[in-house]
Formats: C-alpha cells, structure tokens, sequence
C-alpha cells in the first residue's frame, strides 16, 4: 500500500485516513518603518506560519478505519509536534495538530455513519 504522508509514526494511506487534498500555505515576515513621501522601508524577519490542511473521506467500504479519528485525536491531546513526511519522503518539518473537523454522513439507524468528510489542519513548529 502507497502511503500517502506520514505524521510521526501515523501513516497517512487508503486504510487510515485517505485525505484527497493537501493545502500548504507559506508566509515569510517582514517589518515596515513608515518613511515621509515614500513607501515604508521594509526589512526580512525570517519565515512566518507554515499552514498544512489535509481533506478527505473515510469509507469503511472502501477499507478506511474509523478509529483513525481517535488515533489522530489522541496525538493531538499530546501537544507533541511530529514530523511530517510526504509520500516521496521529503521531510516537511515538525508539525503540531492545530484541529480537525468531521462531518459524519449517511446515518445509518444506530447513528453509525457511512461516511466521515474530514479536515485536519497542522502548523509547522520547527
């Protein structure tokens, strides 16, 4: 099985939590002296938040785990930052769990659902 990412030792692929879209937001920090009759002086301060969303489906009939939710929500109540890796091995850096969302559809009688759309936001840390 292709794994998708990974987030420490959690591994992102069909059978865990099988995100369809991967979102990364950069932002890069500046500072700005006001100056008279001219736009501010600016000067580079280093790089600023590193934003990852990731969203998706699990489908028990397609093989996902629920129970991956919990796994994930688990690792976030550590506060620990992972590392995140994607699926060609690159090392992205250390990332916290920011939040997640879920939207559980297709309610069977019991409330169990056919499917969960998800969002997991990370922010990196280091």
């Amino acid at each position: 099985m292709m794994k998708l990412a990974s987030l420490g030792l959690f591994v992102f692929d069909a059978s865990t939590f099988p995100f369809s879209d991967l979102n990364r937001r950069r932002d890069w920090r500046y500072g700005a002296a006001p100056r008279i009759g001219d736009r501010d002086a600016t000067q580079y301060l280093g790089p600023g938040d590193e934003l990852v969303t990731l969203t998706g489906a699990l489908v028990p009939e397609a093989g996902a785990r629920y129970g991956s939710i919990k796994t994930l929500a688990t690792m976030a109540d550590q506060g620990e930052a992972y590392p995140f890796v994607d699926g060609s091995g690159v090392v992205w850096g250390s990332f916290i769990i920011l939040s997640m969302d879920e939207r559980r559809r297709a309610l069977l009688v019991d409330g169990t659902p056919r499917m969960i759309d998800f969002t997991v936001e990370l922010r990196r840390v280091a």
